[in-house]
């Protein structure tokens, strides 16, 4: 790590352990962090990305022993953090009642959601802290998640009181969400870890869960991850004014196309999500164009992370 980037981490430290805000990368997205157990920080994330306050936040943790202080581990959340951790799953769990978080990370609940991020940043930030990081996506809620700095600035610009500046994130996705209940799995959110995965490590299949209700977890709302033009899914071609999210090997020859992997990788097309729909809905606003279409994506692995992120991209009931 540079002697810039050791002195960029201790004066975000110093930021946070104020009751500042600081935009961190992580391996999935970049988080908006401040100190879990400061209602004052807390409250000015809901404020600076215009969430409900219903929505919880996720906590960032060194490991399993940090996570330890705020949540109760049972034996099957402790085998998927052993399996998992460092790592884009993010686990529910209960709040230990002597717990110092702040009360609006859970929005209400009797559950916390916590992950260790497979950042060396972030991992370096929390130690320079010691203290959990609330650190839910670095932008505008309901808006394209940021993957690289210049997305945090262009969504959240003066709102906040620094960004640390990690390239762009590998994954390109938010971590998976499992809710674990006694000896019950539940899938909350699918991310960053395929659905496929965890079942192997349990043995048995993820249950799911209905999102109408109260959310549980991040990324539970209908409408989010949206950008500000229209999109169309699963759409064959694109018409002649909208442009095209790709997928794959694609004959169509359009001037507005971004393809999210054109060998059909989708680990690339996860990474490539995020950058692309925020480049596309640039292109509809400089070009005028009607909206964007996106191409079908496979449902296995990771595809079901990204038709999720698309599915509520698409959904324009709380824009």
């Amino acid at each position: 790590m540079s002697l810039n980037l050791k002195t960029d981490i201790r004066a975000a430290a110093d930021i946070i352990r104020s009751g500042g805000l600081v935009a961190m990368p992580t391996e999935t997205v970049y988080g908006l962090a401040a100190d879990a157990t400061d209602d004052s920080a807390v409250a000015r994330i809901f404020e600076a990305k215009g969430r409900p306050q219903f929505n919880p936040l996720i906590i960032h943790v060194s490991g399993p022993d940090m996570a330890k202080r705020y949540v109760n581990i049972s034996p099957l959340a402790e085998k998927l953090a052993a399996h998992f951790w460092p790592g884009p799953l993010t686990l529910v769990l209960p709040r230990r009642p002597d717990s110092d978080l702040s009360l609006l990370v859970s929005a209400g609940l009797d559950t916390v959601a916590v992950r260790m991020p497979n950042h060396a940043i972030a991992q370096a930030l929390i130690a320079a802290v010691d203290r959990p990081l609330a650190a839910p996506s670095a932008n505008r809620s309901g808006t394209i998640s940021p993957t690289r700095p210049e997305h945090v600035r262009q969504s959240l610009g003066a709102c906040i009181d620094m960004i640390i500046d990690g390239g762009p994130c590998l994954i390109g996705v938010e971590s998976t969400i499992v809710k674990v209940d006694g000896e019950m799995s539940v899938l909350l959110r699918p991310g960053g870890i395929a659905r496929d995965e965890i079942e192997g490590v349990l043995g048995a299949p993820l249950s799911s869960r209905d999102n109408s209700g109260h959310p549980e977890a991040p990324g539970m709302l209908k409408s989010h991850y949206a950008p500000c033009a229209s999109l169309r899914l699963n759409a064959a071609s694109p018409d002649a004014d909208e442009a095209f999210l790709g997928f794959g090997a694609t004959a169509h020859i359009h001037p507005y196309t971004l393809n999210l992997s054109e060998s059909g990788d989708l680990r690339e097309a996860a990474a490539n999500l995020f950058a692309h729909l925020r480049r596309l809905d640039e292109i509809c606003r400089e070009e005028n164009l009607a909206g964007i279409a996106a191409a079908p994506i496979p449902g296995l692995g990771l595809g079901e992370a990204i038709n999720d992120r698309l599915e509520r991209a698409s959904t324009r009931e709380l824009k």
